[in-house]
């Protein structure tokens, strides 16, 4: 379900109540997180998650205008699950400069093979970077937006207790991994 303007705080109100809001949101982030490996994870967006980039945005920005509002929520809405799929950022992390520009050019293409499995279904691959292209021919990005489109068998599967799994198919990063059952039930909730 998408977000409105009145679903935000103002701005005088974030103030007040973001030191108790973000707490809340960091620890329910810790159930969305799924490291694949030591450089990438899949944060997995639900509607608090994209309320508080939009708030952060609108706070750092200083963003009061009506306008300017709305553009951050047709910014931030798709990253809301819609009750069949999962959204997920994924990232991948490197301190290091020249490790990170190595580690690109070598991913390239990681992005479309990353991959969910509900138990007993094949693998459902992302549809990475729906908003804009965020890969070249020579290096991909080091932040993509990914979509996984569950069928309805696979929906009920997931509410019934099957296990799921997530992982990459990428010829330099090929690995996969069990959720644990916090995250398990944390997606469990972004299906209608």
């Amino acid at each position: 379900m998408s977000l409105i303007a009145n679903d935000l705080y103002s701005l005088e109100a974030y103030a007040r109540a973001r030191a108790d809001f973000r707490a809340g949101v960091m620890a329910h982030k810790q159930h969305r997180r799924v490291p694949l490996g030591a450089h990438a994870t899949l944060y997995f967006e639900d509607r608090l998650t994209v309320q508080y980039q939009i708030q952060e945005m609108l706070r750092v920005e200083r963003i009061f205008e009506p306008e300017g509002i709305e553009d951050e929520l047709a910014a931030y809405n798709p990253l809301i699950p819609d009750g069949t799929n999962w959204k997920a950022t994924f990232m991948l992390e490197y301190e290091d400069p020249q490790e990170r520009r190595e580690a690109l050019a070598r991913l390239r293409g990681i992005e479309d093979a990353v991959w969910v499995r509900v138990e007993g279904y094949d693998k459902v691959f992302a549809i990475a970077d729906e908003d804009m292209e965020r890969a070249d021919e020579t290096k991909t990005s080091a932040v993509h937006f990914l979509r996984f489109e569950l069928t309805t068998p696979m929906v009920a599967e997931v509410k019934a207790g099957a296990a799921i799994e997530c992982g990459t198919d990428h010829p330099d990063h090929g690995l996969w991994v069990a959720l644990s059952p916090e995250v398990r039930d944390s997606l469990v909730a972004d299906l209608a």
